[in-house]
């Protein structure tokens, strides 16, 4: 992969100006054409008032005009915060207020009613090429917020960049293929498909409204969750073009990624978080629970099973007040709370740190109950939380989505010789429609709060 010496459009649009860039709406976008788009909308930006190092908030579900705006609002050098268009008012009254927001871009259905000047969509072609400064901080990300308040994960340029190399240096993306931008903008695994097109100077597709297996068509990379891929090959859904799939956000069954394979389509599975701009560890998927080996420009370690991250795709810190506090040790180490292990030179996961519990002094680990729920033929996702009880402390509760009718009295039944007597969950939720959709990662938290609803 050559080395980038300016804007990637801008560098694509120098070396292959007519090649396609963008698909979406049925039409297809050159190089040249993206990158004069792009830098028309930066100027228009600048007349708005947006200049180097101000925060500016994108909210919208993935759209043409969102992807546009994103680039060029980086291009300009702003602190851009993607923003999931269904948080509620009152994370946003309290959040933005300490990200230091100047300007926010809405695309959402409702408008968020709060005191920010509100940007518009305009062109302006008597543009002034910004500066290539990949090191300074371009996007901030928020975390899951799973145990409070999110937090912002703060990015250069170059580190989307180091994320994406590593990716492709695993899974071939040439010029010619195409990966459906399936993934909203303000996840970091959506992000990560974006730098990999960039990077790749191949193509991407952007689609608003069509159904998923529409979207797909002529595509031939998706990144999908384990639900989205059971759904595509159990409607016979698959497109003949579709050649690989990153999946991730939940367990990834056996069953799933053997019935992909057959059907021509190689599929990867990996590690990765907001912090490190996506993907750390990765593998072509197999029988095995493991997560793969690092990916260039990463080092993992484990102290105290541990997952510690050194990697150039890291963040350069939690973004606050004005200020960057470090999410590093002394020595470089990002200290992940995720319990890890090494199964001969491949990473496993455990689970997170956090999330151990313990029921009448036996440790419980959720993950670990979760991974065998997820070998059910019918079992799409799976997440078990405590609850508290007056004899064992705390006991395991299982809230399930199925790809089929199952009876939880048959769950159970198929439980008992695959799991310890104190892991077995003592009772069974639906997994709750409304947290299950729209996202590739659900809090567990959220679901907390949702148990706490039923008198649980």
């Amino acid at each position: 992969m050559a080395e980038l010496t300016h804007w990637p459009w801008r560098e694509w649009a120098q070396r292959t100006p007519f090649a396609v860039a963008l698909n979406s709406d049925g039409r297809s976008w050159c190089w040249k054409y993206l990158h004069q788009q792009i830098s028309a909308l930066a100027a228009g930006f600048i007349q708005q008032g947006v200049a180097e190092g101000r925060g500016v908030v994108l909210r919208s579900k993935n759209s043409l005009d969102a992807l546009l705006a994103y680039l060029a609002l980086i291009q300009i050098g702003a602190r851009l915060l993607p923003l999931n268009p269904q948080l509620p008012l009152s994370l946003c009254s309290e959040l933005l207020p300490r990200l230091d927001i100047d300007f926010i871009l809405d695309f959402g259905d409702l408008p968020l009613a709060l005191p920010l000047p509100r940007l518009r969509l305009r062109h302006d072609y008597r543009t002034q090429e910004q500066n290539w400064r990949p090191q300074r901080l371009a996007t901030l990300t928020l975390t899951s917020g799973s145990s409070g308040m999110p937090k912002a994960a703060a990015h250069s340029v170059a580190a989307h960049i180091a994320s994406a190399q590593g990716v492709l240096g695993l899974i071939p993306f040439m010029p010619a293929d195409r990966w459906l931008l399936s993934l909203p903008l303000f996840h970091v695994s959506g992000q990560g498909i974006i730098w990999r097109w960039l990077t790749a100077g191949a193509q991407l597709r952007v689609e608003e409204d069509l159904p998923l297996a529409e979207a797909l068509q002529g595509c031939t990379h998706a990144s999908l969750v384990p639900t989205q891929l059971w759904r595509l090959l159990n409607q016979q859904q698959l497109p003949a073009s579709l050649q690989d799939v990153l999946l991730g956000g939940a367990q990834i069954p056996l069953a799933l990624t053997e019935q992909a394979e057959r059907a021509g389509v190689r599929c990867w599975c990996g590690y990765g978080m907001t912090e490190t701009a996506s993907t750390v560890t990765a593998k072509r998927a197999d029988a095995s629970d493991t997560v793969g080996q690092p990916l260039p420009q990463r080092e993992v370690q484990l102290v105290d099973n541990e997952i510690l991250i050194r990697a150039e795709s890291l963040a350069a810190g939690y973004w606050s007040q004005g200020q960057l506090t470090p999410l590093v040790d002394a020595e470089g180490w990002f200290h992940t709370r995720d319990r890890g292990e090494w199964q001969g030179d491949e990473l496993s996961i455990a689970g997170r740190i956090d999330n151990l519990f313990f029921s009448g002094g036996e440790g419980i680990q959720p993950e670990d109950i979760e991974r065998v729920l997820a070998m059910h033929p019918q079992i799409s996702r799976a997440f078990v939380l405590p609850i508290d009880d007056v004899e064992f402390g705390q006991r395991p509760v299982a809230l399930v989505e199925f790809s089929a009718a199952v009876q939880f009295e048959a769950l159970s039944h198929w439980l008992g010789d695959k799991l310890a007597r104190f892991q077995l969950p003592v009772r069974y939720f639906h997994l709750p429609k409304d947290l299950a959709q729209g996202g590739i990662k659900i809090s567990r938290q959220q679901l907390k709060q949702w148990l706490e609803t039923q008198g649980i």
